[in-house]
């Protein structure tokens, strides 16, 4: 493998790599359709159109400059319902490398540092990898339920970490 580099902050062209990791990925895999994939492209564009690196964290994997993973902490209610962890994944070339890992761990330790009490993120039963990666992580399944915020009905779930009182 090339070198991989994790870059913090937005990265040009980032936004539109990883709204084609998730449409491919999400389409081969799930039958997801235009539906999800522009619901990422909106939500995403809203985030970096708002993005503030004191609350925010926003983190790239990229190998030879090609972006091939990505996660998202979303700090604006922070203080509320919780860090809000979002946009998680890893292309093919790098899956079980370890990458996962790494910018889940970055995503975690910037919560930490800027004192949130909680992170939560939303998806679907049935990412038995990606579940495993948030329950090594000390994440914690909350609730299940049949929904279809992605397009198609699944059973979502909600997971969440707690840090504890702010220090």
């Amino acid at each position: 493998m090339s070198e991989l580099l994790i870059h913090k902050g937005y990265v040009p062209g980032s936004l539109g790599r990883i709204v084609e990791l998730h449409g491919s990925y999400y389409h081969e895999r799930w039958g997801f359709g235009l539906f999800f994939e522009s619901r990422i492209a909106r939500e995403l564009s809203e985030f970096l159109g708002r993005y503030d690196e004191t609350r925010d964290g926003f983190w790239t994997a990229a190998v030879d400059g090609r972006v091939e993973g990505t996660i998202t902490i979303d700090g604006v209610d922070a203080d509320g319902e919780g860090a809000h962890l979002r946009w998680f994944i890893v292309s093919d070339a790098l899956r079980s490398k370890g990458v996962g890992n790494e910018l889940l761990e970055a995503a975690v330790d910037f919560c930490r540092g800027r004192g949130y009490r909680k992170i939560y993120l939303n998806t679907f039963k049935g990412l038995e990898a990606a579940r495993h990666l948030y329950e090594k992580a000390g994440f914690r399944l909350v609730y299940e339920r049949n929904g279809s915020q992605w397009g198609t009905m699944v059973i979502e779930q909600r997971f969440e970490y707690s840090l504890g009182d702010r220090k």
